[in-house]
């Protein structure tokens, strides 16, 4: 081996080491809590200037510094962590969701507190603690993997922490503290953290958002380990390290090659983007709060203080607005997370790339430098830009189709960092580059009135996206992902509309920024604001149009007024305690209803519904009269042949035939794991069968997704509800009846409210409601797109007496106006009540 290249192997060990040790704290911590923890890298920094504090500073000794930071700061870190954030998260909203939006807020407010204290300078003098042996580093990593693998494999501990991973309730009730063991992980993992800083800090830039931003990028290696094997994490770590430190050797000439050496430069970046986008996704559950602001309303007085606020810089303050100036375009850009995390509810950690790249497109436009265009002037570069942004969307919307939780904001944030390292970061994008505002706004009062102008364009835009069919769709999508796919809602199509539309207001928004300050800083528009920004936007309201404006007042005159770091800082603590500090607009007024005839007593249900037919309308006295239905095909209803459905080894189902006939009540019933559920998701297109074919009237329909069969005119329950809870419970049944096979019926929706009995809740929000009103309001959604087929996954689970009698009146009205009815049901009564034909299954197979 050249001397060269056992050099660049030593080196390559040293950086892999450091990303190794990233990796089994991640790993450990989220075994013990479930929680990606994504403040790591912000844990490493501060224990990093702890050292360096210690020692620069205050004089230690190092092996002193070493030990206090090390054994009792890091660890410390992470059992206040525990205590005082994660815990209560866990206990309070024990769902992804919160715990992600927490380390969100852990991640920005040890950044922006590490601002404050020790500013936002580089320092070139952290103490090297390992001396410059690559040897002894990795001796380290792999003294700890073993640690750590010998004591969940062969000691009490590690039993207690397997037995958490696998099932933390059960785990509870066998007598394992759970608590204990989330502690344990967590100070691990801060150990972890802080060995990682204080190796990194000697040979990176040690500042508040150098360091925590590149231990984010090594998230990679856990990810490739799917956050469980720490020989594929170690392993993957110092694969990377060695490959990176390799790559340097080789100098392409031409256009290539500045691009090869920036990925040669950045190879964990690019195992961060195929960890995130390529391989299977790392906790699959939802991770977005479902958005409790959704029914606040913003009282005009708030609009109008809003408003006076915003001009009060053209009457008070002088000409020199360059801070001012900032705000309306920030708030543009934070309006982008309204449309995709707010109504959408899809998360997005990336926002910061789009709005950089919408500004620097348009200095590359003004400059004639854009390969292809000419040179333009501003207002027409702007536009030019979000052009060229928005169908860019995609690269984070296209992930979503198929990602949730964890792996979306893994996928968004990858994006995020790629774009800031192989765009913002290379001389070869943005050397050089000017931005200059349009002729006649070069005053900063004349361009800040320009600013307000589109600023009020842009609420205007987004204020129509969320209301009408759309938004009520985008709200379904937020609310209940596979409830908007079972009401026929294109759920796809919506993801890659939301995630272009944000795109497109980032970029403006990220124009009008740059063309503010007349400069392009890709340091404005690095991963680290676009978490700041998210934090921002979820702790004041996501899905409410006062939130960009308060955010970007707040973001911009916190770090004006005070030390740089004040803004996150602030940010940062109220994400961090999501779990007991609901969103601030939650605070206001919910959106009054029209005037109803009566309400039901909190506590009691609605009275039981009175079945009316289910198809004919409900005619007021004037008026024209509906549609007549369209005429139905040849009946030969949906038909499962020779279906199964296999995981791995287990066979669920075992060539299955069924036949849903219209006009008929057909019962599925079994024990539980018998395979009805399995059945009941390859008819409604939530499953794929392995082997055979599902054919609706004839066709073959096998591959079609849920909602795709919805507008066909196959509808479907859950067994939990799918309501929206954000929305009204007539809104709810709108959403089915827009979305569904039938959507032009005007009478659609009051029909489906009068045949459930729900005409009396009509304008209440469906959230909070008793279970047998949701049950309703679950089957009115599905039966108000007018279906043919209607398939009802336990429909009397949690229902009175009453309500399984007022449901089989229901049902059998259903089926006598030639529905065909497929009941999955566990309640013999009503299966004897309400069934023509009765199907048993056992082990995967129809066996009567």
């Amino acid at each position: 081996m050249s001397s060269l290249t056992y050099d660049l192997v030593l080196a390559g060990l040293a950086v892999g080491s450091a990303a190794a040790l990233t990796g089994i704290g991640l790993i450990v911590t989220y075994r013990a809590t479930g929680v990606l923890n994504l403040a790591h890298g912000a844990v490493a920094m501060v224990c990093a200037y702890v050292l360096r504090n210690l020692v620069v500073e205050w004089g230690w000794p190092l092996p002193l510094a070493a030990c206090v930071t090390l054994l009792l700061v890091a660890p410390g870190i992470g059992l206040v962590l525990d205590r005082a954030v994660f815990r209560p998260a866990a206990v309070l909203g024990p769902d992804p969701a919160t715990t992600l939006v927490a380390s969100i807020g852990v991640f920005v407010l040890l950044v922006g507190g590490a601002a404050l204290v020790w500013g936002t300078g580089a320092r070139a003098d952290a103490p090297v603690l390992l001396g410059d042996d690559p040897w002894a580093q990795l001796a380290t990593v792999v003294l700890v993997a073993v640690a750590v693998g010998a004591v969940t494999r062969w000691t009490g501990p590690g039993r207690d922490l397997r037995a958490v991973v696998d099932d933390r309730e059960l785990a509870a009730l066998g007598g394992i503290d759970a608590d204990r063991v989330a502690a344990a992980g967590w100070a691990f993992g801060s150990f972890t953290a802080g060995l990682t800083g204080v190796l990194l800090a000697p040979y990176v830039r040690l500042d508040p958002y150098g360091l925590p931003l590149l231990v984010v990028e090594v998230i990679a290696v856990a990810v490739a380990a799917r956050m469980r094997s720490l020989p594929v994490a170690v392993g993957t770590a110092l694969a990377v390290g060695v490959a990176q430190a390799q790559l340097t050797r080789f100098h392409p000439e031409g256009w290539a090659g500045p691009l090869v050496q920036a990925v040669a430069t950045n190879l964990f970046v690019v195992a961060l983007l195929v960890a995130a986008l390529v391989l299977p996704g790392v906790g699959a559950r939802d991770a977005l709060p479902r958005a409790s602001t959704a029914g606040a309303r913003v009282p005009p007085g708030l609009w109008v203080a809003a408003g006076v606020l915003f001009l009060l810089p053209l009457g008070l303050a002088g000409d020199d607005l360059r801070t001012a100036v900032q705000v309306p375009a920030l708030a543009v850009v934070l309006l982008s997370l309204v449309v995709v995390t707010g109504r959408g509810g899809q998360i997005a950690l990336g926002q910061a790339a789009y709005a950089g790249l919408g500004a620097l497109f348009t200095a590359l436009l003004a400059a004639g430098r854009f390969p292809g265009l000419p040179r333009l002037a501003e207002p027409a570069a702007l536009l030019a830009a979000v052009v060229l942004v928005a169908p860019l969307g995609l690269l984070t919307g296209w992930p979503a189709i198929r990602r949730h939780g964890l792996a979306l904001a893994l996928a968004t944030l990858a994006v995020g960092v790629a774009v800031s390292r192989f765009v913002f970061a290379q001389p070869y994008a943005t050397a050089g580059l000017v931005l200059s505002r349009p002729a006649g706004l070069a005053s900063d009062r004349a361009y800040y009135a320009v600013e307000l102008a589109v600023l009020a364009g842009a609420l205007l835009l987004v204020a129509a996206l969320r209301r009408g069919r759309t938004g009520r769709a985008l709200a379904a999508l937020r609310d209940h992902e596979a409830g908007a796919g079972a009401a026929g809602v294109r759920v796809p199509a919506l993801k890659l509309l939301a995630f272009v539309a944000g795109a497109a207001l980032a970029a403006l928004g990220g124009g009008l920024l740059g063309m503010g300050v007349q400069a392009f800083d890709p340091a404005a528009y690095d991963p680290v604001r676009g978490l700041l920004w998210f934090a921002a936007v979820l702790v004041l309201g996501a899905d409410s149009l006062l939130s960009p404006l308060v955010a970007a007042a707040l973001l911009v005159g916190l770090d004006a007024g005070a030390r740089g770091g004040a803004a996150a800082a602030v940010i940062g603590l109220l994400a961090a305690f999501t779990a007991r500090v609901p969103p601030l607009a939650s605070l206001l007024p919910s959106s009054p209803g029209p005037p109803r005839p009566r309400r039901t007593v909190p506590g009691r249900r609605a009275a039981a519904p009175v079945p009316a037919s289910p198809h004919p309308p409900a005619r007021p006295a004037t008026g024209p009269a509906p549609h007549p239905a369209p005429p139905a095909p040849p009946a030969r209803g949906l038909e499962a042949l020779g279906v199964t459905l296999r995981y791995g080894e287990f066979t669920a189902l075992d060539r299955v035939d069924l036949l849903v006939a219209p006009g008929r009540v057909t019962a599925l019933v079994g024990p539980n794991g018998a395979g009805k559920s399995s059945l009941f998701h390859c008819l409604a297109g939530t499953a794929r069968p392995s082997a055979g074919r599902v054919r609706l009237d004839g066709t073959d329909i096998t591959g079609r997704p849920a909602h795709a069969r919805t507008r066909l005119g196959v509808a479907r329950t859950f067994q939990e509800p799918a309501v929206f809870p954000s929305l009204s419970v007539e809104d709810n049944v709108r959403v089915g009846g827009e979305q569904g096979r039938v959507r032009d019926d005007p009478h659609a929706v009051e029909r489906a409210l009068r045949l459930l009995g729900l005409t009396g809740v009509r304008h209440l929000p469906a959230g909070g409601l008793a279970t047998g009103t949701l049950r309703r309001i679950d089957v009115a959604r599905a039966v108000a797109g007018r279906p043919h087929t209607l398939l009802l996954d336990e429909p009397a689970a949690g229902l009175d007496a009453a309500e399984t009698a007022a449901l089989a009146r229901v049902l059998k009205a259903l089926a006598a106006d030639g529905t065909a009815v497929l009941v999955v049901e566990h309640d013999p009564d009503l299966v004897a009540d309400v069934a023509d034909t009765v199907h048993v299954m056992e082990a995967g197979r129809i066996v009567s």
